[in-house]
């Protein structure tokens, strides 16, 4: 392991997002509110850092960058953006303690959206921007964004992309990354544009309208307001984000063939339309449910709110505009079990994602045959095409790896003092990147009495869910480190 090399990488990383500290700093100026010098400090802390790193491994060279080293810096990069992301909260006193400000932070680049403000509108325009801005960096990529703009680390740029782009089998539209990244980030900028717009029709100020669109299409979730998206009480509004949550779920080479003219690119994609039956289906149980039991009296407000969570929930944005607890047991049960599917893979969605469950689905399926039929040559396939047996067995591996780590997790949580479904529902959030989940940490409450120790439990889920666990768990294995 080249530490020197990751350390010259970082420092670029770095230096990126402290200039992007510029934008919320703006607003800061612009309102004349207290949290200027906060993000005047930070930003100039960043560079510190930066120059700090860079200093250290100045001697390298990027064309140098290898396997050990790329998963050293995407994870890193991540903890890094996490610490100079967090001190304009700590900073300015909106996070009491760092350890506050580092769970805001890398709840808001992993996209998880489970916050400790307590009283969110309380909060300056600067800080409450920042907060939704490091979603959206981080829903696309840090990486990602990094060989777009920086195309001379493109050279292990690879290694890069395949540790951090979500999904068992990352996708190159075109032979060169940079001009991958740069194509994923065209259509990313194209829908969050389009949102903004619409959103704007629906009567939210610039403010509000980019926000909730940097939330929607990182499947973040954070709001600037205190009921979230349910403030507005807009069935417009309602709508047009849960259609953007929805496009943000699916695997974004599939929006860069449709907008390239290939109309029929997410219906002929096996993975879209199981994804696609999953919600409607799940949507529709619940409107039945919540009409049948009269929580809603019209099957259009039940259908709106309905169509909300679950797209919600299974894109693991984790907004809200009604308090699901309230709920019957089964809805909320359901919305559960949506956590750990998520969405598809290639898009900024945490969970397992669609695809590993279908290819589990079909091994499962292949393996009763085989005791049906032992002489039978019978391969898993999933959209005509014959899945690899290594292929299956790392998602079979990261399955047991997820379901593991969800345990391990849940018994530290309650021997920390947390009740049984407040332990599991919020590693179930944190560890898909969800944010809000049931309990003491419910879509009407905060993860500000989780204790110190929970947090950081937490913290280490988000990342973890967030690169898809071997990007993080490759760094604990020895081999890793030496050269």
């Amino acid at each position: 392991m080249r530490l020197r090399l990751v350390a010259r990488v970082l420092a670029l990383l770095s230096a990126m997002i402290s200039l992007f500290m510029l934008w919320p700093l703006s607003w800061a100026i612009l309102d004349k509110s207290q949290d200027v010098q906060a993000f005047a400090f930070s930003i100039v802390s960043g560079f510190c850092i930066s120059l700090i790193l860079h200093l250290w491994g100045k001697q390298e060279n990027y064309q140098d960058l290898g396997v050990k080293e790329a998963f050293a810096v995407v994870t890193l990069s991540w903890v890094t953006a996490s610490i100079i992301g967090g001190l304009p909260y700590y900073l300015y006193g909106a996070a009491p303690t760092f350890t506050d400000a580092f769970f805001e932070a890398i709840s808001g680049f992993s996209t998880t959206g489970a916050s400790i403000f307590t009283d969110i509108e309380a909060l300056p325009r600067g800080i409450l921007f920042w907060r939704d801005l490091t979603h959206w960096l981080g829903g696309m990529g840090i990486i990602v964004l990094s060989l777009a703009v920086l195309p001379f680390i493109g050279v292990g740029g690879m290694d890069l992309y395949k540790a951090e782009v979500p999904g068992p089998i990352p996708e190159k539209m075109t032979p060169r990354i940079q001009q991958t990244a740069l194509l994923l980030w065209g259509v990313y900028v194209f829908l969050s544009i389009l949102q903004t717009i619409l959103l704007l029709f629906g009567g939210m100020n610039l403010f509000d309208a980019l926000t909730h669109t940097f939330g929607t299409m990182a499947t973040g979730g954070f709001s600037p307001k205190n009921s979230s998206v349910g403030y507005y009480n807009s069935p417009y509004i309602d709508w047009v984000i849960t259609i953007f949550m929805f496009l943000a779920g699916c695997n974004f080479v599939l929006h860069y063939h449709f907008l390239r003219g290939k109309l029929n690119a997410w219906w002929k994609d096996e993975e879209f339309r199981f994804y696609f039956w999953i919600t409607t289906g799940s949507t529709l149980a619940i409107t039945a449910l919540l009409l049948r039991k009269s929580i809603y009296t019209n099957i259009f407000d039940a259908l709106r709110y309905a169509a909300f969570q679950v797209v919600s929930v299974i894109t693991t944005t984790g907004f809200v505009t009604a308090d699901y607890e309230l709920w019957p047991v089964f809805t909320q049960f359901l919305l559960l079990i949506l956590m750990f599917i998520g969405g598809c893979a290639g898009s900024t969605g945490g969970g397992i994602k669609n695809l590993r469950i279908m290819v589990l689905a079909r091994h499962a399926r292949t393996e009763l045959y085989r005791l049906l039929h032992p002489h039978a040559i019978i391969q898993t396939k999933v959209a005509g095409h014959t899945i690899p047996k290594e292929t299956v067995g790392s998602i079979s591996a990261f399955f047991l790896l997820y379901i593991g780590l969800f345990t391990l997790a849940s018994l530290i949580m309650t021997l920390l003092g947390l009740d049984l479904v407040s332990a599991i529902s919020g590693v179930a959030a944190t560890l898909g990147n969800i944010g809000p989940g049931l309990g003491m940490i419910g879509p009407t409450k905060n993860y500000a009495a989780i204790p110190a120790a929970g947090k950081w439990v937490f913290s280490l889920c988000m990342l973890l869910g967030r690169l898809e666990l071997y990007t993080v768990l490759i760094l604990l294995i020895p081999a890793t480190w030496r050269k």
